[in-house]
């Protein structure tokens, strides 16, 4: 009894040093990127006028996406059977989801320009996670506009919504939920776009449509798009449960024909399957990689 009291302490903190070292590779990662991303914050201080002027353009570049759904409703009642207040939601909610994955891991667009010239193995040289690495790398705090501006329509439209929308506990607490699990799945297709260009280098346009785009797709109902596309997003890229199907549940509107109704409580999971095939295609492109032109 004695040796088996003296050896559980024993497996105990061997299987929490095993937890930790599990642990320790993400706490790496975090702390590299909050360090990188802190320099370049501070060094974007140092200019607070040029600051305050970058953000305050970033901020009305992306209101322009939203004038042209004003200008829109100035003419009709409606667009595929959604009040003005709807689109609104759809917006405002990708918009702040991209807006946030944009401002984490928006210097991923430079992974392409890389790996073509080399610069990539600079960071490859240093004894720190690569890809928290280069996605802090030249941080742009500027993109910050964009998350206020799609977060200042989000609540705009739950102001419009208060009278429309049969509010509950679960609808309530879907919109932030929705919110967050959006990032996270643009953030993954981020990660999954940057390591495809480590075979296809000057892809960025392309890996660009499925963010940057699916970001336009998802700010209109789904239901003016044919119900191929639709699927597609669903089922493919699964950009839907970033907005689409978690915001139909708020709104208390059916699920696109073919696709399940608890498909709407799916994000989380989705969101959890995207950021492992892209942890998987990072370390696959980082394995591939052989210096400039490979």
């Amino acid at each position: 009894m004695d040796e088996l009291l003296t050896a559980a302490p024993a497996e105990g903190t061997a299987g929490g040093a095993r937890t930790e070292e599990a642990y320790r590779p993400a706490a790496d990662a975090l702390r590299t990127y909050r360090m990188v991303a802190a320099l370049w914050i501070r060094s974007t201080m140092t200019y607070r006028a040029s600051f305050a002027l970058t953000l305050a353009s970033s901020f009305c570049v992306t209101f322009f996406d939203f004038v042209v759904i004003l200008l829109m409703f100035g003419q009709v009642r409606g667009l595929g059977g959604f009040s003005f207040a709807e689109v609104a939601f759809l917006y405002g909610t990708t918009g702040t989801a991209f807006g946030i994955a944009d401002l984490t891991l928006g210097s991923l667009q430079r992974m392409g320009r890389r790996i073509r010239d080399g610069s990539l193995d600079v960071f490859l040289l240093r004894p720190a996670p690569l890809l928290a690495q280069v996605a802090a790398d030249a941080f742009a705090l500027r993109r910050l506009g964009r998350v206020l501006q799609g977060l200042m329509v989000l609540v705009w439209s739950l102001v419009l919504l208060r009278d429309e929308v049969a509010w509950s506990w679960g609808r309530a607490l879907m919109v932030p939920w929705t919110v967050v699990c959006g990032a996270v799945i643009f953030m993954a297709v981020m990660v999954l776009g940057a390591s495809a260009l480590f075979w296809l280098q000057d892809a960025a346009e392309v890996t660009n449509s499925f963010t940057y785009g699916g970001n336009t797709l998802l700010q209109y109902p789904p239901t003016v798009f044919a119900q191929d596309l639709v699927k597609g997003v669903v089922f493919v890229v699964p950009l839907a449960f970033v907005n689409w199907l978690p915001a139909l549940y708020v709104l208390g509107r059916p699920a696109p024909p073919g696709v399940p109704s608890w498909a709407a409580f799916a994000s989380p999971l989705v969101a959890l399957v995207c950021c492992g095939a892209a942890g998987l295609a990072w370390r696959a492109g980082v394995r591939s990689y052989r210096s400039t032109g490979s």
